[in-house]
């Protein structure tokens, strides 16, 4: 069901030899109800609404690989107790003449914030833009969102781009 994640061979990447912590991999169907509760905790923080019908259409794309869905969890839990979720995508890229990654949503539970679960995340998301060929990940964060620019300023550069949405 989930082939299309290819680097789930490999149970996750890492690149110490160090104990893990965090184990970070596509989901499978019984990390259906923690994905649900952390897609549902990104749409709480950003002030958006989860329907049910909208959580269905998500996981379909999961499931077919349209997106791509990392999942953080404990290692050596079991399936269904995910603590951190990250949702990618190829996107063309015209400029580049190639296709670039875009990284739509990253969340970790706050009781787990400042526990490696964001750095494990990021290097999953590393080893997939690798294996995909993506020479880029780009993404957007709230201007107030001050915890995670402060993430993602260590481990990447913040461009001068500006972004507009055009609603129909």
């Amino acid at each position: 069901m989930f082939g299309s994640n290819r680097f789930c061979r490999y149970g996750g990447y890492r690149k110490s030899s160090a104990p893990r912590r965090w184990v970070v991999r596509p989901p499978t169907d019984a990390d259906r109800r923690a994905w649900e509760h952390l897609f549902a905790g990104y749409c709480d923080f950003y002030e958006r609404p989860s329907t049910p019908a909208g959580r269905e259409r998500v996981w379909e794309w999961i499931e077919s690989g349209t997106i791509r869905c990392l999942l953080a969890v404990p290692a050596g839990a079991a399936d269904g107790d995910a603590i951190g979720m990250a949702h990618l995508r190829p996107c063309p890229s015209p400029l580049r003449g190639a296709v670039t990654g875009y990284l739509d949503d990253l969340f970790v539970t706050p009781s787990a914030r400042g526990s490696g679960a964001f750095e494990a995340l990021v290097e999953a998301i590393r080893g997939l833009a690798g294996e995909e060929g993506w020479k880029t990940i780009r993404w957007i964060t709230a201007a107030d969102n001050a915890r995670a620019r402060a993430a993602y300023e260590r481990v990447a550069e913040r461009t001068g781009w500006i972004t507009y949405q055009l609603d129909i």
